[in-house]
């Protein structure tokens, strides 16, 4: 028995992952693809994209938001767990970085299910909410710049359903939020993570998956 988050070293992480992960062949294809990317560290672990898969299915998603695209391996993970008629809404300003993604999505069969969003996340938010789509969507996925998250994180309460959850990642950041801030991202990491502690309109919990998850259920 322990009273805290066991430490994993690199035995123990690789007997989790033989334990416990469901792959995709073309999700490890395209893990595999990005560990040669010099912004690999920028895709989420594999465990962690299997666990939002795990969340879409209990929230019985059909709608979901992703703020910070990359290469498109969270939204791929996405739109295998929704249905097909399900849509996963993926914002970046990279058309580089998303443009990799896109064969896999194609090679996975859901394509179709990934609305790209080429553009300031903030202005396809908005733009979202002027359509009438607030109180529309049931997750939503933050993993873009840290000093956007606060924003991010108001437009995404907005466009949720009531009881909608949203995952933010990065939140431990390496674990440069417990010491004095020396960078912009980490200070807005910091004050990011106080606000949702004492934010009454979501329920909380952070974990220490990745980089740090935050699941917050809209009340």
């Amino acid at each position: 028995m322990t009273t805290r988050t066991l430490n994993l070293d690199d035995t123990l992480y690789r007997y989790l992952i033989d334990a416990s992960l469901r792959d995709h062949p073309v999700l490890a294809a395209l893990r595999e693809a990005n560990a040669t990317h010099p912004l690999a560290r920028m895709q989420i672990a594999a465990e962690q994209g299997q666990f939002l898969q795990l969340l879409v299915r209990l929230l019985g998603a059909r709608n979901t938001i992703e703020i910070g695209t990359f290469t498109g391996y969270s939204a791929l993970a996405v739109a295998l767990a929704l249905p097909d008629e399900g849509r996963v809404v993926a914002c970046d300003i990279s058309r580089e970085y998303t443009d990799i993604g896109q064969d896999y999505w194609k090679q996975a069969g859901v394509a179709h299910k990934i609305d790209l969003r080429i553009a300031p996340a903030l202005e396809t938010l908005d733009a979202l909410i002027a359509e009438g789509r607030s109180g529309r969507f049931d997750f939503a996925f933050i993993d873009a710049d840290k000093t956007g998250y606060d924003a991010y994180y108001e437009r995404c309460l907005v466009l949720l359903r009531q009881g909608g959850l949203i995952a933010v990642d990065n939140v431990l950041w390496s674990g440069r939020v417990a010491r004095p801030a020396e960078d912009a991202d980490t200070a807005a990491l910091q004050a990011f993570n106080r606000k949702l502690r004492d934010d009454a309109r979501v329920d909380l919990s952070m974990l220490p998956l990745g980089d740090g998850l935050t699941l917050a259920r809209k009340r």
